[in-house]
């Protein structure tokens, strides 16, 4: 009986306590799960505090309604069209007078008119089957002014805003009055014919000004309104050169009175003709 006694289980546990890796390994388990514990409790702690700050977000976050008075984004991106609704019909029979041009450029600026020639301050658009055509408007803006000038014929003249306005010459008929809001694209009128620009047959004068100033509206086709804004920065130091030249011009004049010339012209449409004498020759 002994024996047997000796065999049974409590001398079975006893052999393993007394093995050397017993304890370390019971030493092992018991780390590995505090530490599972440990972990597990700190994932935890951090699901609460996420879900208590989206909660809070969630509070805090209300969308603002969108406001009817509110114009769109889109608006402010508006590039400047040309004013006719076939493309591919348009030429540009009479180009915007640019003395930096080329010299087939500036001839094609020139316009004829009771024997002396002018210096175009826009561009002439006439359709290629020399028929008329719908003129619409460049840019988004409101009517300011509609006019019939016995020279060009009637005249719409829209303002966009930030000093920039566009003018629409040589109209025969008129589809706006003035005060009217007009989106980019709708219908000013149809081109017709005008004293001015008879040589032209049909066709709409275009203009665009900057702070009262008229710019190369082929340089701005397809260009942001924004664009213009570097032309008040280039009079100004177009202005500031031309007084620092005056001013030298003056301490010139003071120092050597007897150089006055007796006559001296500074006239810009004689220059035109001289230029037109220069290229006879």
């Amino acid at each position: 009986m002994s024996e047997e006694f000796k065999g049974g289980p409590k001398n079975k546990w006893s052999r393993i306590y007394r093995k050397k890796w017993f304890f370390p390994a019971v030493y092992l388990t018991i780390a590995a799960v505090l530490l599972s514990v440990v972990v597990w409790y700190q994932n935890l702690d951090n699901q609460v505090t996420d879900t208590t700050e989206t909660e809070n977000l969630s509070e805090e976050y209300s969308p603002i309604p969108n406001e009817e008075g509110a114009e769109p984004v889109i608006e402010q991106q508006e590039l400047i069209q040309m004013p006719v609704e076939d493309l591919d019909q348009a030429e540009i029979v009479t180009k915007f007078f640019d003395y930096n041009a080329e010299q087939e450029d500036r001839e094609n600026a020139l316009v004829l008119y009771n024997n002396r020639f002018y210096q175009s301050t826009g561009v002439d658009i006439a359709s290629a089957d020399a028929e008329t055509f719908d003129v619409l408007a460049a840019l988004t803006g409101t009517v300011e002014e509609v006019k019939e000038d016995p020279l060009l014929g009637n005249v719409v003249i829209l303002l966009h805003g930030e000093d920039v306005k566009t003018y629409y010459a040589s109209l025969e008929e008129v589809s706006v009055s003035a005060g009217a809001e007009i989106k980019q694209g709708e219908k000013l009128g149809t081109a017709g014919k005008n004293i001015f620009g008879k040589d032209n047959g049909t066709h709409v004068h275009f203009e665009i000004r900057k702070d009262g100033k008229e710019v190369n509206p082929e340089s701005y086709f397809n260009q942001p309104v924004s664009s213009l804004g570097s032309i008040s920065e280039e009079a100004e130091e177009d202005s500031a050169e031309e007084s620092d030249q005056v001013t030298d011009m003056d301490d010139v004049l003071e120092e050597n009175p007897g150089d006055v010339p007796d006559n001296e012209e500074d006239d810009s449409e004689e220059e035109t003709d001289d230029l037109l004498e220069d290229e006879n020759e």
